[in-house]
């Protein structure tokens, strides 16, 4: 403390302070005789504990202001706090519903426009939150270098997408072919060239803040854009895999709430005080079942099932094909306290509703914690909301705290338990090698077929077209014999 006074102001978090002059020694540094290096050291050691401080020694963030519309003000202006946010949030969670089912109507393009401006806006309120909390140092070039990754990033995975998924297109065009083929190079040189740009960036007595700010931006880019590339990912498989876990969330979101409203009394969790008991459970059973709708509902329509494929003949995504067993009812045997509850001995379902069931549990059990990790995180930096994007639900990362654990889990799961070898892209992958490579993969691929007895191998396929020559010409022959003897 005694440097503190003698500086005569508190440092912010996480800035080095200078000692006080030596006896005998000029404020200057006239008369140094330690390397800086020694110099360096002996500053880490006498204040490095003030990287040891605790949370409440963050800053505090100015709080949002309130975006809620004025005509909303008004119209509730009679209500009680508790009633009135109750009623701004229904409000907009009704239309923020309304315009998701618009652009699902739209297409899976815009789907996945929407899950990448999804994926800005959640890192921008995440960045913003730690400019914010150590704005006082004015970091050169963090915002700048933490957009830089975001760019570096998205550019590596939408390249692998279009990579597995726009062979076709590819192949048309040279400079998407150089693209691709180096893509991964490319995306590791730009990677190369903001990792520089920070090291010189490097300024002293920030050092260690700016290695907490580059942790920071990817932590970020890890929560954001890798679950996000997940969540396109899912799209692909089946505009159902990205339905029916994105509304699974909703749907537990929505009826928690509504059940820890009305009837909560049990706290949950210290992290989330508002959380209840009631609402955890009300919110289980109720996207349960709902996910059980959902899938019968959409397993009906090739729209949803599909898988989303690009079609160069008419350059766009395409949602057709002929449903897997996945997608085909299916009859099933009741266990028997079932059949005494429903009177029936079978059922008919979509296989899919049974996947339905572990994708909404994870939904209404798992998915919360990602909530809980989310209210962690604005307590360490003393903020309500990620953001005021969205009156009476803070920022989109509020909105989406959950999503991106749930879009983890559909991706493993899909790969673990559905996905089988995919004959398009292996296709796909034949089609850009070398005309020697082909040839070779064509003729071991032709006696595995022939082992397996499903070709027959070609001598003896001569030997069947030479006997069946020499039976025609038989019969050919008789039937000359039969009109000489006619003519006779």
């Amino acid at each position: 403390m005694l440097e503190l006074r003698y500086r005569g102001s508190c440092p912010s978090p996480g800035e080095a302070v200078s000692p006080p002059p030596r006896e005998g020694e000029a404020a200057g540094g006239d008369h140094e005789t330690e390397s800086t290096s020694d110099k360096e050291t002996d500053i880490d050691d006498r204040y490095g504990d003030l990287d040891s401080r605790t949370d409440s020694d963050i800053p505090e963030i100015p709080a949002s202001s309130d975006r809620t519309p004025e005509i909303l003000k008004k119209a509730l202006s009679g209500l009680s706090s508790r009633w009135k946010n109750w009623w701004i949030r229904g409000i907009l969670t009704l239309t923020m519903i309304s315009l998701f089912f618009l652009i699902i109507y739209m297409g899976s393009f815009m789907l996945m426009l929407l899950v990448l401006g999804i994926q800005v806006k959640c890192f921008h309120e995440i960045i913003t939150i730690g400019y914010r909390v150590y704005h006082s140092y004015d970091l050169p070039w963090f915002r700048t270098l933490s957009w830089y990754f975001l760019l570096c990033v998205n550019y590596f995975f939408y390249g692998e997408t279009v990579a597995d998924y726009f062979a076709t297109f590819v192949q048309r065009e040279e400079q998407l072919q150089f693209l691709i083929r180096y893509h991964r190079f490319i995306s590791f040189a730009l990677y190369l060239a903001g990792f520089c740009m920070f090291v010189l960036s490097l300024v002293k007595k920030h050092y260690r803040l700016q290695f907490y700010m580059f942790a920071w931006t990817h932590v970020t880019l890890l929560i954001t854009v890798t679950q996000s590339h997940l969540v396109i990912q899912n799209l692909f498989e089946g505009m159902i895999w990205f339905l029916v876990p994105i509304s699974s969330v909703i749907c537990n979101d929505i009826t928690a709430y509504l059940f820890g409203f009305f009837f909560g009394r049990t706290p949950l969790i210290k992290l989330s005080p508002k959380k209840t008991w009631e609402g955890f459970i009300g919110g289980f059973f109720s996207t349960v079942v709902f996910g059980f709708i959902a899938a019968y509902v959409l397993s009906k329509y090739q729209y949803f099932v599909c898988p989303v494929e690009y079609r160069s003949d008419v350059n766009s995504f395409v949602t057709e094909c002929e449903p897997s067993e996945l997608f085909q009812l299916q009859t099933y045997s009741l266990p028997p306290f079932l059949k005494a509850v429903l009177r029936q001995e079978r059922v008919s379902l979509y296989p899919f509703q049974i996947h339905s069931i572990a994708l909404s549990t994870f939904a209404s059990l798992i998915g919360p914690f990602g909530g809980f990790f989310a209210s962690g995180f604005k307590r360490a930096f003393k903020i309500k909301d990620f953001a005021n994007t969205i009156p009476g639900h803070g920022g989109i990362m509020d909105r989406f705290d959950c999503q991106y654990l749930m879009a983890t889990f559909v991706h493993v799961y899909i790969t673990s338990f559905i996905r089988g070898p995919n004959p398009s892209k292996v296709l796909q992958q034949l089609l850009v090698l070398q005309p020697e490579q082909q040839l070779n993969i064509y003729k071991t691929l032709k006696i595995h077929l022939i082992e397996k007895g499903i070709l027959q191998p070609a001598l003896k396929k001569r030997r069947t077209f030479l006997n069946h020559q020499i039976r025609i010409n038989h019969h050919l022959v008789k039937i000359d014999e039969h009109f000489l003897m006619m003519a006779k």
